[in-house]
């Protein structure tokens, strides 16, 4: 197969949802219908493929992003599909997050039940600013409640799509059989008997032919909305129109994300999956498809540099993701842009500006590898060998250097303190923390200088239980955990002017550095932490001592003056100041910044600052009254209600981390378990008084220096 040819057939996709849409069930009917399983793994069994990890099999939930390659034959070629699982819980929003920055197109699924949830919010906008194309695909139309129609009228009024259903359900709930192709307007019945390997194509039922004419030309109508051609055939005459120019103009909406086709199934039953597989074909992009990538050269950061899509183009790819496997050590996961990487070449890594061999390389099936003597422009794999590598860094030819825009990662918000129980878990602690910490972005972990603990950081309390429950299965550390702490910041509220001199006389050269500056709040449209403005005029100042000061401020926001907390944002204006031709240099300007900083911060009225989480509670309406009632014990803020589809009532609201540890507990006493809820982190905001008292009071803070 020619190469252009072998993009051309490829499609990077990803299977995005909210929890128990389906995700994980249909991966794995995929993966039994392109031959690359003989048996389907069952999630509420424990026994998917995709859902490798014990903690997943045991949960039934997907932690990590799963990779896999398959074939699948449509339209008499042969296309080459890599799929990612990624999860559905938003204490791993980092998994889909750093999946989507690498696909090309993908799977939304819904539930035919619950419709557009809020995670689902989440996911589609993380599509949305990495512009990646998606079909839609609405799962467990069996169940009791299934309502396909009015998934596509959710999609339109909470997500702003534009949903264009290419199926229609024959039946629904327990007499789901089939569904009508709107594009060759025939009917898809699967056989139980075959577990729905196989299926015959029909003509439609009469009594869905008049519904089905009717949503036939829905679909046109939208579709022919973005194509002239297909416009002009619909108007002059509709009986003109071929299944190739409806699917062509499909595509290129698509592709545009003008259009989302929607399809339906009942993964579980077996039901559906091949027409999605036909349709990631068809509609969704190949590498080719992609546009091509931009990114910077190492030496000069206002230098664009591009790479289009084509195996002759200088190699580039990007690392978004790195495991650990017990068998073959670090695994490094990667999409090539352009050229292409062959197993035991060197790569320059433009981050650390050093080439690094690469001794294997493979495509992964879960957590198999298949070797493979190349990976290809286009592709997605994995290899072993790496040195200094983390997720984000841009591997590329030295002799042309690029560095692709890297992906941002959130701050995590919660922190609990672990120590190993015996002297024998001590090593092994500090061993499995680091390869967790590389694996994941959002998980760190720090020491306490005070105290000698060790103090790790995530997203919410499953991910760091993950962590601990890893620590103990992955690495045979047992810990014992201290309660969960909240990440805290600290801001400052009203500006300060002042002069800093550091002087320190040694016996040989001494120390000079004299700035006066100002330090506040940072502008409203900043985006960024140090907001740093040089005022400096007529060489007050050298020049080359500038960027030390701004270094100076940088370092010492990581630790403000109320109980040591990091200081997030601020502005600092370098006004004027002097220097000593002998005594001064870069540190002497370092630190009396750092001094400048703490001395500032003590004026300007230094607030404390939490992380606010946006919860979601979907509860029956006789228990609203005591959600909304805990909610406000909480000091949460109710923002808006709602009334589901089933009747249930949704209730948004804002609330501070602090407050919502046991809340998943709470809320099915509350409830007596009928109730659900979501929670991710939403934005920081002040602590009221009495609050940061009590909090600094805790950590042996400053509490003399609220205003």
């Amino acid at each position: 197969m020619r190469t252009d040819q072998q993009l051309e057939l490829t499609r990077n996709i990803g299977i995005m949802a909210h929890i128990d849409a389906g995700k994980t069930t249909t991966s794995e009917r995929i993966l039994y219908y392109t031959g690359l399983t003989h048996k389907i793994g069952e999630v509420h069994d424990g026994a998917a493929t995709m859902d490798w990890m014990v903690q997943e099999q045991e949960r039934g939930i997907t932690i990590t992003s799963a990779a896999t390659t398959a074939f699948w034959n449509y339209d008499g070629k042969k296309y080459k599909i890599n799929l990612i699982d990624t999860p559905g819980h938003v204490d791993f929003t980092v998994e889909v997050e750093r999946s989507l920055r690498v696909l090309d197109g993908a799977i939304a699924t819904f539930c035919a039940v619950g419709g557009v949830e809020p995670q689902s919010e989440t996911v589609w906008r993380q599509a949305d600013k990495y512009n990646v194309p998606r079909i839609a695909y609405v799962n467990k139309m069996d169940r009791a409640g299934a309502n396909f129609l009015e998934v596509a009228r959710q999609m339109r009024a909470i997500l702003g799509a534009n949903p264009c259903p290419i199926e229609l359900p024959i039946g629904a709930e327990e007499n789901f059989k089939g569904v009508v192709d709107l594009i060759s307007m025939k009917a898809l019945y699967w056989h139980d008997e075959t577990m729905g390997a196989e299926y015959s194509v029909e003509d439609i039922p009469a009594d869905m032919l008049e519904e089905a004419n009717e949503y036939r030309d829905k679909m046109l109508e939208a579709v022919a909305e973005f194509d002239d051609e297909l416009m002009a055939k619909y108007f002059d005459d509709p009986s003109a129109i071929t299944t190739d120019d409806v699917k062509r103009a499909l595509r290129n909406a698509t592709l545009r994300m003008d259009i989302v086709p929607m399809l339906c199934g009942s993964s579980f039953k077996n039901k559906g999956v091949q027409p999605l597989l036909d349709a990631v074909c068809a509609y969704l992009p190949s590498p080719e498809d992609s546009a091509e990538v931009t990114g910077h050269d190492p030496l000069d950061v206002d230098k664009v540099v591009k790479r289009q899509p084509l195996p002759e183009e200088p190699m580039c790819a990007l690392v978004f993701k790195i495991a650990t496997d017990p068998y073959v050590g670090r695994l490094v996961f990667f999409r090539v842009y352009s050229g292409s990487i062959a197993s035991g070449s060197y790569v320059f890594n433009a981050r650390t500006g050093r080439k690094e061999r690469i001794s294997r390389l493979f495509q992964m099936h879960s957590n198999h590898q298949n070797p493979m003597e190349t990976i290809g422009c286009g592709d997605i794999g994995a290899g072993v060998g790496f040195k200094d590598v983390r997720t984000g860094d841009t591997l590329c030819s030295e002799d042309a250097p690029i560095v692709l825009e890297a992906m941002d990662f959130p701050d995590p918000v919660l922190g609990i303190a672990v120590e190993p129980k015996t002297q024998n878990d001590l090593d092994r602690l500090g061993v499995g923390l680091q390869k967790l910490a590389e694996e994941d972005p959002t998980f760190q972990v720090e020491t306490n200088e005070e105290t000698g603990q060790t103090i790790i950081r995530g997203m919410g309390e499953l991910h760091l239980d993950i962590i601990i429950d890893r620590l103990r299965r992955e690495f045979k550390v047992e810990c014992n955990q201290g309660r969960p702490q909240v990440s805290y910041k600290e801001a400052i509220s009203q500006p300060v002017e002042l002069r800093e001199v550091f002087k320190k006389q040694t016996g040989g050269r001494g120390k000079f550095a004299d700035i006066i500056c100002r330090v506040e709040p940072v502008d409203a449209d900043f985006e960024g932490s140090l907001q740093f403005v040089d005022e400096v005029k007529g060489g007050d100042i050298p020049k080359e001592f500038i960027p030390a000061i701004q270094k100076g401020f940088q370092n010492a926001m990581r630790s403000g003056v109320l109980a040591g907390f990091p200081v997030e944002r601020l502005k600092v204006t370098v006004i004027d100041g002097s220097f000593h031709p002998v005594d001064s240099d870069q540190l002497s300007f370092e630190l009396c910044a750092m001094q400048a900083f703490r001395n500032a911060c003590v004026k300007a009225k230094p607030v404390l600052m939490e992380p606010i989480m946006k919860v979601e509670v979907v509860t029956p309406e006789e228990n609203m009254g005591d959600v909304i009632g805990d909610l406000n014990k909480r000091r949460g803020q109710v923002e808006g209600m709602e009334s589901s589809r089933s009747g249930a009532r949704i209730v948004k609201a804002t609330a501070p981390l602090a407050e919502m540890f046991g809340y998943v507990t709470a809320l099915r006493t509350i409830t007596s378990g009928r109730a659900t809820s979501t929670m991710s982190f939403s934005h920081y905001a002040e602590v009221s008084r009495p609050v940061a008292e009590k909090v600094l009071a805790e950590c042996q803070g400053r509490v003399e220096l609220l205003k």
